[in-house]
């Protein structure tokens, strides 16, 4: 490395030191109305068809993918 990298280096990164940082102010209020049980359960069920099924059916047909037809 030559000699005027760190110099280099610290004039890049030193006018990034001085910007403030904006932190976000988030407040939140307790619910309107209470989840129920049958609320949660359709939440979860939905989450699973939804994300878990797919990824399931291609992985245990990984084979099929894997062949050349």
């Amino acid at each position: 490395m030559s000699v005027l990298t760190p110099l280099l280096l610290r004039g890049l990164t030193g006018s990034a030191r001085r910007l403030p940082v904006l932190r976000a102010q988030i407040h939140s209020k307790p619910p309107r109305e209470q989840l129920g049980t049958m609320d949660i359960v359709i939440g979860l069920t939905s989450c699973f068809v939804c994300f878990l099924l797919p990824s399931g059916w291609v992985l245990s047909h990984l084979e099929s993918y894997k062949k050349r037809e």
